[in-house]
């Protein structure tokens, strides 16, 4: 595995520079840089240590299958083929998280998930991959916290931002955007037909500060407003809400899931840097997906997965022609089949949205 997505000593020497850094007495004096360079230590060393913990598990293992063909012991036999395949199992999630290569795929994410066709039954798909993706992140013993949220006018959500913390959250989650669709019998018809829905998600890079993404004063307008749903009588009394618009790019944010106005707007501005550096995200995928030959737009007109309730069952990703039927257990946050094939087909350059789709 060394040399190529993974080299050992190079990862070591880059990562005994920021400890260097990280030992110097004014480290601490700026403590969002310091922050930033200590995750940086730790997408470093997390892979290494990983890497040098199963090639001992391994180095041991082969030990053990040498000493049990000599024993000719079945059980113990068996033992060893259930530990060997619990090793390729963790080498194949080191060999996924090396795949992750873009400027921010080590970084916390926020996802934010807008109900589109389809009314109530709409709103009611955005709650239902709300708990999906909160499932996923529970999984991956991710941490996740809802910034934003607007409820539909008789169930489900509008739409919601939700900010997942773990390493490498954006990196998997990128592979989440797009329209996701819905087909069942929809429990709000009582004719009981068949309904489609849609649902857009987007996510960006959680950044509280990257040095390439430059933000004027002077380029932003700010408004503030009375926030509106749960949250109890202080939420909704004051003008603690806040809204951001980025001038030059047309970008807008808002939050109103804090307590106060100030921290509100430094939510909204930690939204801000993730959209523009979502723009230059972009612009390094485009010239990856130039590199590798893939024709593909990730863009919001995408549709890039299909959920089938009824009249069979089925989960089919349109970029990668990976699909599961057993949806029950998609919706309960198991997605990592979903990312790997995308992951895997990205760095291959095979990645292709069907034409036509079921």
């Amino acid at each position: 595995m060394s040399g190529g997505l993974f080299d050992p000593l190079r990862r070591e020497e880059e990562a005994a520079r920021l400890e260097r850094a990280m030992a110097s007495p004014d480290f601490w004096h700026q403590p969002q840089r310091a922050r930033q360079l200590t995750k940086q230590l730790g997408v470093l060393r997390g892979p290494l240590d990983e890497f040098l913990r199963i090639e001992q598990a391994a180095a041991d293992w082969r030990e053990l299958w040498a000493l049990a063909r000599a024993e000719s012991e079945e059980a113990l036999h068996k033992g060893l083929w259930e530990d060997g395949q619990s090793l390729l199992d963790e080498l194949r999630g080191l060999e996924l998280t090396l795949i992750l290569r873009g400027p921010y795929d080590g970084e916390d994410a926020i996802v934010t998930l807008h109900a589109g066709a389809g009314g109530t039954e709409a709103q009611d798909w955005v709650e239902m991959l709300l708990r999906m993706y909160l499932r996923w992140a529970e999984r991956k013993k991710f941490s996740a916290r809802i910034l934003d949220q607007l409820p539909g006018e008789e169930a489900g959500l509008k739409s919601v931002s939700v900010e997942i913390q773990g390493t490498n959250a954006f990196g998997f989650l990128r592979a989440e955007r797009g329209i996701h669709r819905l087909v069942r019998i929809s429990p709000f018809d009582a004719s009981g037909r068949r309904h489609t829905s849609f649902a857009s998600l987007e996510v960006i890079p959680d950044l509280e500060m990257d040095d390439a993404i430059v933000i004027r004063p002077e380029d932003l307008r700010v408004d503030t407003f009375r926030a509106s749903g749960a949250g109890g009588q202080h939420i909704n009394k004051t003008d603690s809400a806040v809204r951001i618009t980025h001038l030059p790019t047309d970008t807008v944010v808002s939050c109103q899931s804090e307590r106060s106005q100030h921290a509100n707007r430094e939510t909204a501005m930690r939204l801000l840097r993730g959209k523009l550096a979502e723009i230059r995200e972009r612009e390094w995928e485009a010239k990856m997906a130039e590199v590798r030959g893939v024709q593909l737009d990730i863009g919001w007109g995408s549709q890039i997965r299909s959920y089938v309730f009824q009249p069979y069952t089925s989960v089919r990703d349109h970029r990668t022609r990976y699909q599961v039927s057993n949806v029950t257990a998609v919706m309960d946050g198991e997605l990592d089949g979903f990312i790997e094939a995308f992951l895997q087909a990205e760095a291959r350059g095979t990645l292709a949205l069907e034409t036509e789709v079921p």
